[in-house]
């Protein structure tokens, strides 16, 4: 339990609110107020749908899956799913908690408006891929044909 409660936590500071404050201070730390409705608009959807697709496939994956998405590069920082998850976000693609990731980080980036904040986004998307690459092998591993199969209905993002 102490295992997942800290798989859960170190993914929120570090996802949540670590790599936005790397954005806004790799940007310059400009001002987080008055950037215009639109911009506000655009933050907002794409900050509140990325969460809520994270926060989503984190619950579904302890209910469904019996885990934690916490693995990092091989290591299981937390207690790993044990069922291969193919329904609910995960009919979205076979890595939605990434792409809520990835889309609330985007939002944060629309927000700071920098070169800096999409260079910090873009190094982060560089290095989850080859993450993603290797939980690919784990899954293949612990799942067989199954996983198989399902690389063939979902993308790996899209």
């Amino acid at each position: 339990m102490k295992k997942e409660i800290f798989g859960y936590l170190l993914g929120g500071v570090l996802f949540v609110a670590l790599l936005p404050i790397v954005m806004w201070l790799a940007s310059g730390m400009p001002a987080l107020v008055h950037i215009g409705a639109l911009r506000a608009s655009v933050t907002g959807i794409l900050m509140i749908s990325g969460l809520s697709l994270s926060v989503w496939t984190i619950v579904y994956m302890k209910r469904r899956g019996k885990g934690n998405p916490m693995d990092a590069f091989g290591h299981e920082v937390a207690p790993r799913t044990q069922h291969l998850m193919t329904d609910g976000p995960y009919r979205i693609n076979r890595n939605p908690m990434l792409t809520g990731t990835l889309t609330y980080l985007a939002g944060f980036a629309v927000w700071l408006w920098t070169w800096q904040a999409v260079l910090v986004w873009g190094v982060f998307f560089a290095i989850m891929f080859v993450q993603v690459l290797t939980e690919e092998k784990r899954l293949r591993r612990d799942f067989g044909e199954e996983y198989e199969a399902y690389c063939r209905q979902a993308g790996r993002f899209f």
